[in-house]
């Protein structure tokens, strides 16, 4: 079974055929070599979870299956996600320094406010695009403000994520053709952050960036090239990640609107929720992993250098781990999950788009009555198998304050 076998539906929510086709994978055979492509298929959980917890023998580093590229390189200088220790402890130690949780939850306030004023932007009734009016510019402005870059310019950040997001295809990396269409955009992306990089270097500043300028341990600094690897997934990954998660919480909730009401009238169940919509509605379905030896994973041995394929998506629903694993469950516990990852790879940015998700739900779920996605106007998603977001995502929205005034009157 390969992945260019899969039919996928780029323009719809229902996530069915996808489901289907990792069902079919994960109870087939849970660990096999791809038909079309030099890569394993992995499905379980617990194979998942095994390659997550032994980045010695399963590598993050596919420098040597991808095509050369300049502007690739240069991003991938400080880019730690596709990183092997010791190098990836000394990054992420060094950024750690200065993206704390006691900065996160400083965050809150401002959070909050930025989403009481995109939605006051909308109205108090009516329709409006999720996406466009909440979704994006929220994270988008809460991570520009926090690195001291111009939130001005997020739609140019906005044509970024899509042009380096938006695959098409369904291979394991991207080969050369891939590489030169996203050069273009990598490269406008690099010039820009290492101009703000420099000028922190002239200037220092008490922002983000200014303090990964400054950051040391043990006599290193980072340089600006790698900064810049950190800054671009920092402000692409880590705002898409949180674009993902609200519109997939509508989404859930729409699907179920008996959990919609029981959130609406305790809020306290929020952060349960957010974690099901993580297992249920992942925004990364995969990650890529090297084997740096020969292994044996699920009964099949896999020689050295091979890339494997790591379903989260399919992990989330293991029925070995899960029980009633397709029933969207706020109150499920555990929740072991993989959407942020496991071990020294754990998504450093995971809680900042949980608090974010946290209170634009708190303040949607308060501020209306109902939300309804719409039903007679589609909205637009990316392809399932790169990634499950919306990109466009049309509501209907009750105002609940106003109707509260209106039976009073």
């Amino acid at each position: 079974m390969s992945t260019t076998d899969a039919i996928a539906h780029p323009n719809q929510p229902d996530l069915d055929p996808f489901l289907a086709w990792l069902r079919h994978g994960r109870g087939a055979s849970p660990v096999h070599p791809d038909e079309n492509q030099p890569t394993w298929q992995l499905f379980g959980h617990a194979d998942i979870h095994r390659v997550l917890s032994d980045p010695a023998t399963f590598s993050s580093d596919m420098s040597k299956f991808i095509p050369p590229q300049s502007d690739f390189a240069l991003f991938s200088r400080g880019n730690f996600v596709r990183m092997d220790p010791p190098m990836h402890r000394k990054l992420r130690d060094l950024v750690s320094q200065v993206f704390t949780p006691r900065v996160v939850s400083g965050l809150a306030p401002r959070i909050a406010a930025i989403t009481g004023e995109l939605l006051d932007g909308v109205g108090g009734a009516g329709r409006f695009d999720l996406v466009g009016a909440l979704a994006y510019p929220l994270p988008v402005i809460v991570i520009a403000e926090l690195l001291g870059i111009p939130v001005a310019d997020r739609e140019s950040f906005r044509r970024w994520a899509d042009a380096l997001l938006s695959r098409e295809d369904t291979g394991a990396l991207p080969d050369a053709a891939t590489m030169n269409r996203m050069a273009p955009t990598l490269r406008e992306m690099n010039e820009y952050l290492l101009a703000h990089i420099r000028q922190r270097r002239v200037r220092p500043t008490d922002d983000l960036i200014g303090k990964l300028v400054c950051a040391e341990l043990d006599g290193h600094r980072l340089e600006d090239e790698e900064i810049v690897g950190f800054v671009g997934l920092l402000l692409i990954a880590g705002h898409i990640t949180t674009t993902a998660l609200v519109g997939n919480a509508i989404l859930c909730l729409d699907e179920n609107p008996a959990a919609a009401a029981e959130l609406r009238a305790d809020p306290a169940g929020i952060p349960a929720a957010i974690e099901e919509v993580l297992r249920y509605r992942p925004p990364f379905p995969r990650l890529a992993r090297r084997t740096t030896t020969e292994v044996e994973l699920g009964g099949k041995r896999i020689p050295a250098d091979q890339i494997l394929m790591l379903w989260l998506a399919s992990a989330n629903r293991d029925p070995a781990q899960f029980e009633d694993p397709d029933r969207f469950n706020i109150h499920r516990k555990p929740n072991p999950h993989l959407s942020f990852g496991y071990s020294i790879h754990f998504c450093l940015g995971a809680p900042l788009a949980r608090l974010e998700a946290k209170i634009a739900l708190e303040i949607l779920l308060d501020r209306y009555r109902s939300i309804a996605v719409a039903r007679d106007e589609r909205g637009e998603f990316f392809n399932p198998f790169t990634m499950i977001s919306a990109k466009r995502l049309p509501v209907d929205v009750e105002a609940a304050r106003a109707l509260r005034r209106a039976a009073s009157a």
